[in-house]
């Protein structure tokens, strides 16, 4: 655990593995956190972090990076680790491949 500043303690997880996107047909259906689901927001869903934790995800192969919000659970294809808006994905130019190599680093807690 880390101890960041005014003496809060951080605790930095970092997790490797393949992220996704959600297919479009999911706009506007409730997600886990009881939220809209939406394709222009920073979001992901992740089976275990919890709803409301802000996460650093990084495409490995070109080190682009965007923070985005757990507010859903997944993904539910077993050799992935998040399922990412659309806007996050294009912001980690991982569209045309549909899934890419990721690093999540936790920043905070819900």
């Amino acid at each position: 655990m880390l101890v960041g500043m005014a003496g809060v303690a951080v605790c930095q997880i970092e997790e490797y593995g393949k992220a996704s996107y959600y297919a479009d047909n999911f706009e506007g259906r409730k997600t886990a956190s009881g939220e809209l689901f939406s394709q222009d927001s920073l979001t992901a869903a992740h089976l275990t972090l919890p709803i409301g934790t802000k996460v650093k995800v990084t495409n490995i192969k070109d080190n682009r990076s965007v923070i985005v919000r757990i507010n859903d659970r997944g993904p539910n294809v077993p050799d992935r680790i998040i399922d990412l808006s659309r806007k996050a994905m294009q912001q980690l130019n991982g569209i045309y491949e549909g899934v890419i190599e990721v690093r999540i680093e936790r920043l905070t807690g819900p």
